[in-house]
Formats: C-alpha cells, sequence, structure tokens
C-alpha cells in the first residue's frame, strides 16, 4: 500500500517504513506528525483518488532530522560588459519516516 501526499508544496509518493526528505517543517526531531493532505491510496485490491483530497485519509510519520541539501552555484553575466555574478544556495529539509497509512471510512 501507497499514498500520494502533498506537502511543502510538493508531492511524494510514502510507504510505510519509507524514509523521505521533504521541505523544512516545523517540528523537532523525534516528534510524532500527521499529514492529512493525502491525494491517493493504492493498494493491492484498489486505488482511491481524492478530488483532491480523500476525507478522513493520514498518514502518519516520525521526524527523523532537519538538514541541508548540497550548494547550488548560479552563475550569470553579461557578454562584453565585464559583468558577472555568483551566488549559492543551499535549499533546507526535514527527513521523515513514514509510520502509517489511515484511510477513512
Amino acid at each position: 500500500m501507497y499514498a500520494i501526499i502533498r506537502t511543502g508544496g510538493k508531492q511524494f509518493r510514502a510507504e510505510k517504513g519509507a524514509v523521505l526528505r521533504v521541505p523544512l517543517m516545523e517540528a523537532s526531531a523525534g516528534d510524532s506528525i500527521e499529514i492529512s493532505d493525502v491525494l491517493q491510496v493504492t493498494s493491492e485490491e484498489k486505488s482511491t483518488l481524492g478530488k483532491p483530497l480523500i476525507p478522513k485519509a493520514k498518514v502518519s510519520a516520525t521526524v527523523l532530522r532537519h538538514g541541508k541539501e548540497p550548494k547550488i552555484l548560479v552563475y550569470t553575466y553579461k557578454r562584453r560588459k565585464g559583468y558577472e555574478k555568483r551566488k549559492g544556495h543551499r535549499q533546507d529539509f526535514t527527513e521523515i519516516r513514514i509510520n502509517d497509512i489511515q484511510v477513512g471510512a
């Protein structure tokens, strides 16, 4: 069984026991969280699609840690003008472990 969840403006495929890197969340390491933005739940028997969300469905997870992704360099220049600029960016993330997927009745 797996679920498609939405958090931080992005969609992720969540299976029981999977570890996901999602955009930064307001939770401490070791906290239990529930994600109620469930878009789809698929099991061996059937698949349920939300319109856009599935009511009473939720995914419970545990926050493992917070961190930063590797640095991405952005380089811009204008030819023949002597203008060049380099910037770096590191995106924050939260690593979570999926504990359970619950579908409402």
